[in-house]
């Protein structure tokens, strides 16, 4: 039975990153493209490896909350962790269908911040998960930056 959560994790995580994918990839060589991007956009290639990796990590850190001793905190552990993952989810669709990079941006500093309250949440029911989640909100410390900069370089379009 507890391999069967994780398998639930992994495909729960996996399908926010697939819709994402569908949502982003027809944008990659027309829109964002024709974008101007700063020096520190890292090439496409990157991404779909890091992203591969942050949502294994993140499967496998709500996997370890959902098998601890049912409690308020889990609960709110976990709920906070779907909010970010639908934030995250979100985002792609702001960013990359809508084309609105200065709304991308708020919105992904709004999922930074829900994903520091997911590693405090997860931190007080076991450190572990906590840490699974830490290369993720490292990284999508860089996506705003990065978010923010082409926002900048893009206003008059």
């Amino acid at each position: 039975m507890r391999w069967w959560s994780l398998i639930a994790w992994l495909v729960l995580c996996f399908a926010v990153a697939a819709i994402g994918g569908r949502w982003t990839a027809p944008e990659i060589g027309g829109w964002y493209a024709s974008l101007r991007r700063p020096t520190f956009s890292p090439p496409n290639w990157i991404f779909g490896p890091v992203w591969t990796l942050l949502y294994a990590l993140m499967a496998v850190a709500a996997w370890q909350i959902w098998q601890a001793e049912s409690s308020p905190a889990r609960t709110l552990a976990l709920a906070i962790f779907l909010i970010q993952l639908a934030l995250n989810l979100g985002w792609s669709w702001i960013f990359f269908k809508q084309h609105a990079i200065g709304a991308a941006a708020a919105e992904v500093a709004t999922l930074w911040m829900a994903i520091g309250a997911t590693i405090v949440v997860f931190s007080r029911i076991a450190p572990l998960p906590a840490w699974l989640m830490v290369p993720y909100w490292a990284w999508v410390t860089f996506a705003t930056l990065l978010n923010v900069a082409i926002w900048r370089l893009n206003r008059a379009l």
